[in-house]
């Protein structure tokens, strides 16, 4: 198993909350997240679908763009374990991603795709059982307005909001709450700060759950090391958690 297998099946366990926790302790901008991208298949923003790999990047861009077009289908190209990443350009009206590629990228074993614009044939998606996250749907193809330009280069977010980054191999975490992007040289720093904190939040939840008020926790845990006595026994929080 490689270091990046053992990293895919230790971020498995998070959510993406966990993991931009883990990257706003680094200081890394939005902790990753990556806005207006949300699950479309297999359900609309439901049920416990979570896709975790290494991005695999396809840029597209107008076709007054002087870079040439992609000489294959990148399609063809994309690797086992990861997810594919298609920046579109900002506004675009077409989809620039469609149920063949996904028929395509499933068959050759991609845990999902992330669109960061419009993608079509939304039923198609629900079918295969393949994971979905988008801006939008749309209907017509990309070819009357875009081409790829790019695979497996730097792309950036198509969005006013935000100046973020995805690079080739970054993580890419994506469930319910969003998606998110684990730069790649800060994972193995981030995945102990994602235990302590899921931890610290457990013990919380019990806390919370045994009558303590949120207020009284804040106050209490300016204090190092601070025990709470509660009906279900002891329980230890550090502001270090």
């Amino acid at each position: 198993m490689t270091k990046e297998d053992l990293i895919v099946k230790a971020l498995q366990q998070y959510t993406t909350c966990d993991v931009s926790d883990a990257l706003i302790k680094l200081k890394y901008r939005n902790g990753g997240f990556l806005s207006g991208l949300t699950m479309w298949s297999p359900h609309r923003q439901e049920g416990a679908t979570k896709i975790v790999g290494p991005a695999y990047t396809v840029q597209y861009a107008p076709l007054d763009d002087p870079r040439p077009k992609y000489p294959t289908h990148y399609i063809d190209e994309v690797p086992k374990g990861s997810v594919v990443f298609v920046s579109a350009p900002a506004k675009t009206p077409n989809a620039v991603y469609g149920g063949l590629m996904s028929t395509r990228a499933k068959a050759l074993g991609a845990v999902g795709s992330v669109i960061d614009g419009r993608f079509r044939d939304l039923q198609e998606q629900r079918d295969l059982n393949y994971p979905i996250f988008a801006r939008d749907t749309g209907t017509a193809p990309p070819a009357e307005l875009c081409k790829v330009v790019g695979v497996n280069v730097p792309v950036k977010l198509q969005t006013d909001e935000q100046d973020m980054t995805i690079n080739p191999g970054d993580y890419i975490i994506a469930d319910i709450n969003g998606v998110v992007v684990l730069p790649k040289e800060l994972a193995e720093e981030a995945l102990p700060l994602m235990a302590k904190q899921v931890e610290a939040d457990t013990k919380m939840q019990v806390a919370l759950e045994g009558g303590w008020g949120l207020r009284r926790l804040r106050r209490s845990l300016g204090v190092e090391g601070v025990s709470y006595g509660m009906k279900r026994g002891w329980i230890k929080l550090s502001v270090n958690d």
